[in-house]
């Protein structure tokens, strides 16, 4: 069975951050809850860096099994499978 994609963890995870910026932003919380909030947000980015991370690496091996491929810029509406 093949692997699920990691880009809707992803997009969760930085939506999870958002909103932890935004409540430590409100000033609303305890000391306690903001730091639990804030080592929360440590975590999360550390995830979506190390997502990022595998996804260039991923590109990179492309490219390099692929040598002669030149990278082309995103237009809105493209979809991958049209290749």
């Amino acid at each position: 069975m093949a692997a699920k994609p990691k880009s809707p963890r992803l997009e969760e995870a930085l939506a999870t951050l958002e909103s932890l910026v935004e409540r430590m932003e409100s000033g609303d919380l305890s000391l306690e809850d903001s730091l639990k909030a804030f080592e929360d947000g440590i975590r999360l980015t550390r995830e979506c860096q190390q997502a990022l991370q595998q996804a260039e690496q991923k590109v990179r091996i492309l490219l390099e099994q692929h040598v002669d491929a030149e990278p082309q810029p995103f237009r809105e509406g493209d979809d991958a499978d049209d290749n």
